[in-house]
């Protein structure tokens, strides 16, 4: 059981338990029109069937008998037609004529067939979606495995999961958690499935199937917010890899103790940057483009291949950074390395897809800035 104590921990703390746990899942789908435009739509063409039912019968109102006074006016026309449609039928007014008899068969009752497809078609339609909607979640979950789980869609969220997306990555394998719904909506359009919650309680990491992840980005606006969530999430998950980003670098090492495997710190980051495009803009550039998956030149790890095993780092193919080995982390002129292991693994940077293929040397330098 971990205990942390945060400026401001004990306020969230107590908001939490007075409100009750409130959170919804929503997956990806085409929508092919608004609902209430749907429901509006068909309302509209049952009101039309019934007026151009009503006028019908006043054209012909002498060919119809009320019981009441003989004569059908224009309230009875539109009477007759509301009864008629709703097969009510109370049989105050009938038709007498043939011609009448005649309107009711070929007209008025394919109207009133018409009418109750449009109105009965709405209402099971409203009462199915929850059914299909929890039959699809059920589903969803059965399938569920190996998905990435994203906490946080700002900024910082988005830009990582569009990075991992880059790589490979399917958007039906991520899921989205916020406390915002017009975030998860967002999400939603973006193709991924979301869940809305406060994703510092159990219940909420649950419906996002955090126990049967196998990564999990931490992208929260706080940094005692991502401390309880990460909290969390390992408790629900300890074999899962979990990223996680902070603002204050201090806060670092208090993410690594609650269960995360990498922490970074956004705002340092930001300023190492800054920094070194200060020092080379040509270098900020480049470096910018090696964080950018997709475009120009990539960094990556993958494995060493047989081809590869006996060769040392400067004999491969492509330009290698650093070898990991174990649990090490080695530079590329290590003295350690030595030669190649299959069991080894390779940081190197590629060229991305020349198909989409924005390199740093085809780039110019921003106006007034000149190399150093």
């Amino acid at each position: 059981m971990f205990h942390v104590k945060l400026p401001g921990q004990d306020a969230i703390a107590r908001r939490a338990d007075e409100r009750v746990a409130t959170y919804r899942v929503k997956l990806p789908k085409k929508m092919v029109e608004h609902p209430f435009r749907q429901v509006a739509k068909r309302v509209t063409i049952a009101l039309s069937l019934l007026v151009l039912a009503a006028l019908i019968v006043y054209a012909d109102h002498d060919g119809y008998n009320d019981s009441s006074d003989g004569s059908v006016d224009l309230l009875d026309a539109f009477y007759y037609a509301t009864v008629s449609l709703s097969t009510t039928g109370y049989g105050d007014i009938t038709p007498v004529s043939d011609g009448a008899r005649l309107t009711n068969i070929f007209v008025i009752t394919p109207m009133r067939v018409l009418f109750l497809i449009i109105l009965v078609g709405t209402t099971l339609e409203v009462l199915t979606e929850r059914t299909r909607e929890e039959w699809r979640l059920t589903r969803w979950r059965s399938t569920l495995r190996d998905h990435t789980v994203v906490v946080g869609f700002g900024t910082k969220g988005r830009s990582a999961i569009q990075t991992v997306c880059a790589t490979g990555l399917r958007r039906d394998q991520v899921i989205v958690v916020d406390a915002s719904s017009k975030v998860i909506e967002a999400a939603v359009a973006d193709g991924y499935a979301g869940v809305t919650g406060d994703a510092t309680r159990s219940d909420v990491l649950k419906r996002a199937e955090v126990h049967k992840a196998r990564k999990i980005i931490i992208a929260t606006q706080r940094d005692d917010t991502a401390v309880l969530v990460t909290l969390t999430a390992r408790q629900l998950n300890r074999g899962a890899k979990i990223v996680a980003a902070v603002r204050e670098e201090e806060n670092a090492p208090l993410l690594k103790q609650s269960g995360a495997d990498a922490v970074i710190t956004s705002a340092s980051a930001a300023g190492r940057l800054l920094g070194l495009s200060v020092l080379s803009p040509a270098a900020g550039m480049v470096l910018e483009d090696l964080i950018h998956q997709g475009s120009g030149l990539d960094i990556i790890e993958r494995p060493v291949i047989k081809a590869e095993v006996g060769k040392t780092p400067r004999q491969i193919e492509d330009l290698v950074v650093s070898v990991i080995r174990g649990h090490r982390v080695l530079g590329y002129d290590d003295s350690a390395v030595g030669t190649l292991e299959l069991t080894d693994r390779l940081i190197t940077i590629v060229r991305a897809s020349p198909a989409i293929q924005v390199t740093p040397d085809d780039r110019r330098l921003p106006p007034g800035m000149k190399p150093i």
